[in-house]
């Protein structure tokens, strides 16, 4: 995906921009906003105690009833476990009350999610996937009086959902899809007709979110696209499943290729309005990604307890080998970024339910953070567990071991760093809000459509920003101590090293990514130190966790370090290099490097 293509599809997402705070938002200008994290936010008592209630019948069942190896190797949940689900409400959770719904809020919804997803990575995907991103949610956000009372009442008893947007050709880029909704009968229904790939539960749904083209529009002369959501029901003629697809992990999920042929689709089925498609999509990604962390640190978690308890179990060369520093490493490397990725989740689901911030950046975050540090727990649970580490828990329990499925977690956790979002995606969305500040004063003077007296009251306003802007990132008085000190420094510094690039490259700047890889993992990591520092000081007030603060204190020094190899990268790198061997290597340059394989 091309970055000036990615600013054309985050502009989709932009709404309301501004007016609620963004922590990381103004992170990346030198400015901490302290007030939005400190105190960490507290889940209100009676909120958490309908959690809690929760949470002890989802634990009972999942131990009762959801065989995960079985489903693993089987590719299906069965129908009891389905019928299960529904029963607790598991298809409601985030379905008000008044349509027969549990009505969760995002941080108990989350903490079930999370509960699953260390059970069985296949049933938290298949609720994840029908609540967070399929129906309920776009329908919660921007449906119709008239469609809530449908729909809703029918996902409360069981009814699954999906979300169709990627296609066999489309991948990162949805705004290039071929999927098309033609309008007949004089606008009041629709001809659907395309293919949609990857559609998780889209081979057991009975109501799909699917994103098609409209007619396009014209817009300051120009040709617009326009993308729009509707509600299609697995009953509408034309609708049909084609294939199963079949993964390395997740095993149980329903996900496949769905294929559309004249399905006739009224217009009351359109969600939001013609051409918020696209916008609709980002934006329930916004809220709908936060799911992902949560599972990855309940993952992290269970991989945690395995991890622990094996190297106190297991003696080599006359001690545990948790006593041998190699292993002892690992492990408090793993529970400190545990701690991290569990601060950062709850913090901002916190966010979600307060609504005192704009989540955009603090969701992506989340979901780059927790999914990269769970794949590398789940590295290093296998390799502490050595070759029981790398066989499965069915053959485990055939020799009469104790069925640790590690393999089928790391197989689970490797699709968390493709799913709603690349890590590389996530990289450059972040990177582009980050330089909204400075694009949304520089865009307007570049272009051509202002009109030559905006354009010069533009250009004094932006000096004088800036005349006051800059040297306050040069010049200021750190606020904190310790690491809170740094994080206020480096906020600065990574606010005027960003404006540095941008001056240096330009337009050019576009196509650095690994520059601004760099300085989004810079902000992460000062995310991240920001949210475990908050939550240890929480603890300890409130729980007397001491440990907390151990926790935070390790992850902080670890981070700093990255920070420091990611500042020095800026300045000192073989970006040119790599790419040109890169690019050779397309061209066939290197092609004696892959004599002596089967081809």
């Amino acid at each position: 995906m091309e970055f000036t293509h990615s600013v054309q599809v985050a502009e989709e997402a932009r709404v309301d921009a501004g007016k609620a705070p963004s922590f990381v938002g103004n992170l990346f200008t030198g400015k901490m906003r302290w007030d939005l994290v400190f105190p960490y936010p507290e889940q209100d008592a009676a909120d958490k105690k309908i959690g809690d209630e929760f949470l002890k019948k989802l634990e009972v069942f999942l131990k009762t009833k959801v065989d995960a190896d079985a489903i693993d190797r089987t590719s299906l949940i069965p129908d009891e476990v389905m019928k299960g689900l529904a029963e607790l409400g598991c298809f409601g959770l985030k379905i008000p009350k008044e349509y027969g719904g549990v009505g969760l809020s995002q941080t108990n919804y989350n903490r079930a999610i999370a509960m699953v997803a260390s059970h069985c990575g296949s049933t938290a995907v298949l609720l994840s996937a029908h609540q967070s991103i399929g129906v309920p949610q776009p329908l919660k956000l921007f449906g119709t009086p008239e469609q809530k009372k449908k729909y809703f009442p029918l996902f409360a008893k069981g009814a699954v959902s999906a979300f169709a947007l990627t296609e066999p050709d489309v991948g990162s880029d949805p705004a290039k899809m071929s999927t098309t909704a033609t309008p007949i009968d004089n606008g009041n229904a629709y001809l659907l007709n395309g293919q949609k790939l990857w559609c998780t539960n889209g081979t057991i749904a009975d109501v799909i979110v699917v994103m098609a083209k409209t007619p396009s529009v014209m817009v300051h002369g120009r040709e617009k696209t326009q993308i729009t959501a509707f509600i299609v029901e697995k009953g509408m003629p034309g609708f049909e499943v084609l294939h199963r697809c079949s993964f390395m992990g997740l095993k149980g999920i329903q996900n496949g290729l769905l294929k559309f042929t004249d399905v006739k689709v009224p217009k009351e089925n359109i969600i939001w309005g013609l051409g918020q498609g696209l916008k609709l999509a980002l934006i329930t990604l916004n809220t709908g990604r936060l799911t992902v962390p949560a599972a990855c640190g309940a993952m992290a978690k269970k991989s945690l307890v395995i991890a622990r308890e094996w190297a106190n179990k297991r003696v080599q060369w006359g001690a545990p080998i948790g006593h041998h520093e190699a292993v002892t490493s690992k492990i408090s490397l793993m529970s400190a970024t545990t701690f991290a990725m569990d601060s950062v989740t709850w913090l901002s689901s916190a966010f979600v339910d307060k609504g005192n911030v704009d989540v955009r950046l603090e969701a992506a975050m989340a979901k780059l953070f927790c999914t990269e540090a769970a794949w590398r727990i789940a590295d290093d649970t296998v390799q502490i567990r050595g070759g029981r580490g790398y066989e499965t828990a069915d053959s485990l329990k055939a020799r009469g071991e104790e069925p640790i499925p590690v393999e089928r977690f790391m197989r689970d956790a490797r699709i968390n760093l493709i799913i709603e979002g690349t890590s590389e995606i996530m990289h450059l969305f972040i990177a582009r809000e980050a330089m909204d500040p400075h694009l949304s004063r520089i865009l307007p003077i570049m272009s051509a459509r202002t009109p030559f007296l905006s354009k010069i009251r533009k250009i004094i306003t932006s000096f004088f920003h800036y005349a006051l802007w800059y040297p306050q990132q040069w010049i200021y008085c750190p606020k904190g101590k310790g690491h809170k000190r740094f994080i206020d420094k480096t906020s600065h510094r990574l606010a005027r090293e960003l404006f540095h690039a941008m001056v240096r490259y330009q337009q050019g700047l576009e196509k650095r990514q690994k520059i601004l890889a760099r300085f989004v993992n810079i902000g992460t990591d000062l995310f991240a130190m920001t949210a475990a520092l908050s939550r240890a000081e929480y603890l300890q007030k409130t729980a007397g966790h001491d440990g907390a603060q151990e926790l935070a204190d390790l992850f902080c020094k670890e981070a700093r370090l990255r920070i420091e190899r990611e500042f020095f990268a800026q300045r000192k790198n073989d970006d040119k290099m790599i790419y040109k061997i890169g690019r050779r290597m397309l061209e066939g340059k290197y092609s004696w490097l892959e004599d002596g394989i089967v081809r």
